[in-house]
């Protein structure tokens, strides 16, 4: 089959005419930050990342969390009869253990459900609800795995069922009234 010649672009592609004012450094330079932006939308988009991103993001929720609950902590009676400076130095230290034990569970489990998510979206091609209901599923069977198989069928149920009302309320469409 023949090309038409008509239908052929006028210029190949990366060699369109520039607008006014731009030179053939511009446009090397617009066709390397297109190349940088393709290779970090890449990056962002595989499951390592991903699983990466959310463990990071875990950790410093959970280690905020505890931080927030530590505010809400009563003094302990049996520290009332240290020096303010010591008192505040082990306050300090039992504050910055609990974050760091908060932030590494929240992280394991941020991580696990994100990089579960992410491979059962890969392997099915598709992003929809039931990637989240199967990740929870198993991050909630693995999170129980030490407490007997009613605990593991269990916590996966309950985990699917919060990650599917968190999908819902996420995924929700706006009312045509608004």
């Amino acid at each position: 089959m023949a090309s038409n010649p008509l239908l052929a672009p006028l210029f190949a592609t990366g060699k369109e005419p520039l607008p006014p004012g731009y030179t053939e450094d511009d446009r090397a330079a617009m066709l390397q930050a297109k190349k940088t932006q393709d290779f970090m939308t890449m990056a962002m988009e595989s499951c390592v990342a991903k699983t990466a991103i959310a463990g990071v993001g875990g950790f410093a929720i959970g280690g905020l969390f505890s931080l927030m609950s530590a505010s809400f902590a009563y003094e302990d009676p049996l520290m009332r009869d240290r020096n303010a400076t010591q008192k505040a130095r082990d306050i300090f230290r039992e504050m910055g253990k609990n974050m760091y034990s908060s932030g590494k569970g929240f992280a394991k489990v941020g991580a696990l459900f994100a990089g579960t998510e992410c491979v059962i979206e890969g392997y099915r091609g598709k992003n929809d609800m039931y990637n989240s209901v199967g990740a929870g599923f198993f991050a909630g069977g693995v999170l129980a795995r030490n407490s007997g198989p009613k605990a593991v069928l269990g916590g996966g149920l309950a985990f699917a069922a919060f990650s599917a009302a968190i999908d819902l309320f996420l995924r929700r469409e706006p009312a045509d009234d608004e």
